[in-house]
């Protein structure tokens, strides 16, 4: 593991700072670029002096080629946000790589394998928003969500596709984020946003996911419900639908025939009884033709906020997710991290950490 791991991250930082292997070998007194292609594919043992030489000659700390619990030159992340500066989200991105690291390398090891395979969906950039909704619509009806698909998408994402859902403090201004890693599929969302939203970012980060290769989303994107880019809108209008599906909403039926305030009353209540909020509702009528776009401006934004609230009514999750906590429990009682080492992995005191198993329903794996 660790002579793997070590050439594994040689090669992503000679690529990061565009280094060929013959520059590499000669930098490293090898003979030839054989040896750092041995290297890296894990086929050749690094010596300490090779390691000490590492440190020396690339720039990075010694734990940068030996810590498992750290995504380097592996993560790809695309983050929904809105005002945050690129410091501080390459910091809370390195604190999220932290978390993902700590299940990857603990999962296997106790017993919790991840997917040998990728589930996809076959769309692409030049695909219609209609084809992004069917698809939404499938996925809902595939996995059978129900009547309120909010409320299963998580269980289905972790137990159905193997996808890894943390619900996360994130930095303020970050809605979530999506990450890809060669053997594993996250997706963090902020446990703090309103309801409605933190379940519109799930399904939209989940689009990504399953259209990474065909349409790799962008580093950053503004976190809004409409608009953005083709590729956002695509993931928008599949988020939308699998939130929403139009056989669920049949059920409420006569949209166009309410006047103005009976729509806003109507839009707030099925919002509330779908777990969305009012506003993705409204646009998702608009798309499948029961409500007109005039009829859909004319409603004010403030009388759809908070679902017609004055204030969000929003309880949040528990931090991370039962799985994860299941892993690092395991993990802990397999003697394959301390207690103190994960606690600090998650940015947790040790009382805190063990309060997060109880909360979670999780065996705790012994006292601190």
């Amino acid at each position: 593991m660790t002579t793997q791991l070590i050439g594994k991250r040689i090669k992503a930082l000679r690529e990061e700072l565009g280094l060929s292997q013959e520059r590499l070998a000669e930098m490293f007194g090898f003979n030839d670029r054989q040896t750092v292609s041995a290297i890296e594919t894990g086929a050749r043992r690094v010596t300490a002096a090779e390691l000490v030489l590492a440190v020396e000659k690339l720039g990075m700390p010694l734990e940068y080629f030996t810590d498992p619990f750290l995504l380097a030159g592996e993560g790809r992340f695309s983050w929904r946000q809105s005002g945050v500066e690129v410091q501080e989200l390459e910091a809370y991105e390195r604190r999220a790589g932290r978390w993902i690291a700590a299940f990857r390398t603990l999962a296997p090891q106790v017993g919790r394998e991840t997917p040998f395979m990728r589930r996809s969906l076959g769309l692409v950039r030049r695909s219609s928003f209609e084809q992004a909704m069917r698809a939404g619509e499938r996925f809902a009806e595939a996995f059978d969500l129900g009547d309120v698909p909010a409320l299963r998408l998580a269980d289905v994402m972790d137990r159905e596709l193997g996808i890894l859902v943390l619900m996360v403090d994130a930095h303020r201004g970050i809605s979530g984020a999506a990450c890809r890693l060669p053997d594993l599929d996250s997706v963090l969302i902020a446990r703090r946003e309103v309801t409605g939203r933190r379940h519109f970012d799930l399904a939209h980060e989940l689009f990504h996911l399953l259209t990474w290769d065909a349409m790799p989303p962008e580093h950053l994107e503004e976190a809004r419900e409409t608009g953005g880019s083709r590729v956002e809108q695509l993931a928008n209008n599949f988020a939308a639908a699998v939130l929403m599906p139009s056989g669920k909403l049949a059920r409420f039926g006569g949209w166009s025939e309410l006047g103005q305030a009976a729509l806003i009353t109507q839009l707030n209540a099925v919002a509330d009884e779908m777990h969305v909020t009012a506003a993705a509702l409204k646009w998702r009528l608009v798309a499948l033709g029961g409500l007109s776009s005039s009829a859909a401006r004319a409603v004010p934004d403030a009388a759809l906020r908070h679902n017609g609230r004055d204030e969000p009514e929003n309880t949040p999750p528990a931090l991370f997710s039962r799985p994860f906590m299941e892993v690092i429990g395991l993990g802990i009682g397999a003697g394959l991290v301390s207690a103190r080492r994960a606690a600090e992995l998650l940015d947790l005191s040790i009382d805190d950490l063990w309060d997060l198993f109880a909360v979670h329903d999780v065996v705790q794996p012994g006292e601190p």
